[in-house]
């Protein structure tokens, strides 16, 4: 399979990031560059350009949109996806993030641990609908549905 060689979010329009979730967007970000897999699938007979990619993550129109671009800058695809499957389950991620940055405030390493599994039972859950969402569109495999799901939690929550 391909690879994402290079990834922006468009984060323009965002409110400045806590620290936690300006930590996240780092970390997913050196995890995702560091190993991924990313391929276009052929679709109708159509020569498909062979990455790594370039890939430009942004919501517009409240749409999920993936600008997918080649090392040249060419057009390699671009798919808007609905923000409507992602909303519960980002939804759920804010909250028991949340409720983990406060518990490493002040709970038992045993409590924290708990919820850190109830956090990441969540992440697993929507790198799955990322993944249902993108068949057809892009293969990618579970590590990195998982953290472009963090990426796209960020976008969607405003950061």
């Amino acid at each position: 399979m391909s690879h994402i060689a290079q990834i922006a979010l468009d984060d323009a329009n965002l409110p400045t990031p806590t620290p936690e979730i300006e930590q996240e967007r780092k970390v997913a970000m050196f995890d995702l560059l560091e190993g991924n897999s990313f391929a276009l699938p052929k679709r109708d007979d159509r020569l498909v350009p062979d990455g790594p990619y370039h890939l430009n993550l942004s919501i517009r129109d409240k749409r999920l949109v993936f600008d997918v671009r080649t090392e040249q800058d060419q057009l390699a695809a671009e798919f808007h996806l609905s923000l409507g499957p992602f909303r519960q389950v980002v939804k759920d991620y804010y909250t028991i993030c949340k409720s983990y940055y406060d518990a490493v405030k002040t709970m038992p390493p045993s409590q924290i641990e708990t919820i850190d599994m109830a956090r990441r039972g969540i992440h697993d859950e929507g790198s799955r609908v990322l993944q249902e969402r993108l068949e057809g569109k892009a293969e990618v495999d579970t590590d990195t549905a998982r953290r472009l799901f963090t990426l796209i939690s960020i976008l969607h929550f405003g950061g």
